[in-house]
């Protein structure tokens, strides 16, 4: 009872923290308008406010499993928490683009450790029997955050202005620090394994080149062949190529990429990704679109986006329970589905479509991505031995952020250059000629997250319940 005890206020501590840390990726997706319009900036460039978190974020979490090792629960868990709210004074304080982004990427360090900490937390925490329930309550928050994020959003910057997006948050932080040095003890052990600084460099080099080519690639003339963008791929991909080899080769690896020898894992990492790309590329265009086509505010945007949102974080916790009771495929297939059939709608919008056609949408995309993310990722994860937990949830979270750059960088890229395409076959443009040719680059956009989805739903038919697997070798 006393172990059950602290495990719930650890819980609470954690969720706390990371509910802010990651509601924080998404508030600016709908201030992203105002901010081209304060700062005198291009569309390809504010998308760096997500991009550039991303990227951060993917260069951060290849060191979780390492970090994580050498500081204690609590000590890190406070340290993470202060950095994130010096980020974000810094953010809201911003006089120009370069600052504002700066800000942003210190709060991305913060988050980009906090998520591998509390997951692996959690697996450390909480047997395998009600472990979806678990993963399922976090689910709550790593989903519902994000998606309430664009309708908060739209209040805040519609009322108060885009730089309280980050000092609404300060108090909250300060709070969160307070009751973690009241309440938070320690899970896990301290081991200070030793540190390879080549894999560091390796692993920190190879992940800027691929995710700074990859977002920079649809804002760049000449585009992938284009000398920076061209060099910054190749060279990430050296170094993430050579960063894997040494890890095989070392006693006690930075990120152990054995645990990819597990089926289930890497089954359910793929899913989660394609997902994760689908989902983050969503949540930065079609804001646009509701701004730009549709003609509607940041609050009625936000609006539109509340009841799917709303759902996502009910379901999250009741999809855990499904997953103790029958496994990932009865809830990841049909989440599937109704993915692929939202997705399917998207490639037909139009201007001429009502609010409700939108609100229903986004409530069918919350269900199925509802059914499918923390199923997925907790059937992987369930896979692995214990001692893998941390490289488990190391490599879940450096594969997250790669590929949330990647998902933006291509519905963007895609967006904006069928848009331009499409402008410049008229020597008249009006805004009805931009309104059309921004809803043909939403369609093209739309058809290429089809395609993902689909070799997603086939994965989806392959998975077993890792659980009941648990005493497998991996696969050879």
């Amino acid at each position: 009872m006393e172990k059950n005890n602290y495990s719930r206020i650890v819980m609470t501590v954690f969720l706390m923290g990371a509910f802010f840390m990651i509601l924080n990726e998404t508030l600016l997706n709908i201030a992203l308008h105002e901010l081209m319009k304060d700062f005198g900036i291009s569309r390809t460039t504010v998308q760096w406010m997500a991009s550039g978190f991303m990227m951060i974020m993917g260069i951060v979490s290849p060191l979780s499993a390492l970090i994580i090792q050498w500081f204690s629960t609590r000590r890190l868990f406070l340290g993470l928490v202060v950095i994130f709210t010096i980020g974000t004074l810094i953010a809201g304080s911003a006089v120009n683009f370069p600052m504002l982004l700066t800000g942003r990427m210190i709060q991305a360090i913060g988050t980009g450790l906090m998520i591998p900490l509390i997951m692996n937390a959690m697996l450390l925490l909480f047997d395998e029997s009600i472990r979806g329930k678990v993963m399922g309550v976090f689910g709550f928050v790593i989903m519902f955050a994000p998606a309430i994020g664009p309708t908060l959003s739209g209040f805040i910057v519609d009322y108060l202005g885009w730089r309280w997006l980050f000092f609404i948050m300060v108090p909250f932080m300060i709070f969160t620090f307070i009751f973690a040095m009241l309440f938070l003890k320690n899970v896990g052990e301290v081991t200070r394994p030793k540190i390879d600084f080549l894999s560091v460099i390796l692993s920190t080099v190879g992940v800027t080149g691929i995710i700074f080519s990859i977002s920079k690639m649809g804002a760049t003339e000449g585009g992938l062949f284009n000398p920076l963008i061209f060099v910054s791929m190749i060279v990430g991909i050296i170094c993430v190529f050579f960063f894997i080899r040494r890890q095989y080769q070392l006693e006690t690896p930075i990120l152990d990429f054995r645990v990819l020898k597990y089926h289930n894992y890497t089954k359910g990492m793929i899913i989660f990704i394609i997902v994760i790309m689908a989902m983050f590329a969503s949540e930065i265009v079609m804001p646009m679109y509701l701004q730009g086509p549709m003609g509607f505010s940041a609050k009625i945007a936000g609006l539109i986006l509340l009841p799917g949102a709303i759902l996502n974080g009910i379901l999250s916790p009741f999809m855990g329970n499904l997953f103790d009771k029958f496994g990932p495929r009865k809830l990841v297939i049909p989440g599937l589905v109704l993915l692929l059939g939202v997705t399917f709608f998207y490639t037909t919008i139009h201007p001429g479509l009502s609010v409700l056609v939108f609100v229903v949408a986004y409530i069918v995309l919350m269900i199925g991505i509802a059914a499918i993310m923390m199923p997925a990722s907790t059937n992987g994860l369930n896979a692995l031995p214990k001692e893998k937990y941390p490289h488990g949830t190391a490599i879940f979270n450096v594969l997250q952020p790669i590929a949330g750059a990647t998902g933006i960088a291509i519905f963007v890229g895609i967006v904006t250059g069928v848009q331009n395409m499409s402008i410049a076959q008229h020597s008249n443009v009006t805004k009805a000629v931009q309104d059309e040719a921004m809803t043909t680059g939403m369609h093209v956009a739309y058809y290429v997250a089809l395609v993902l989805i689909l070799i997603a739903l086939v994965l989806a038919w392959t998975l077993t319940n890792a659980s009941k697997e648990k005493n497998e070798k991996p696969e050879k």
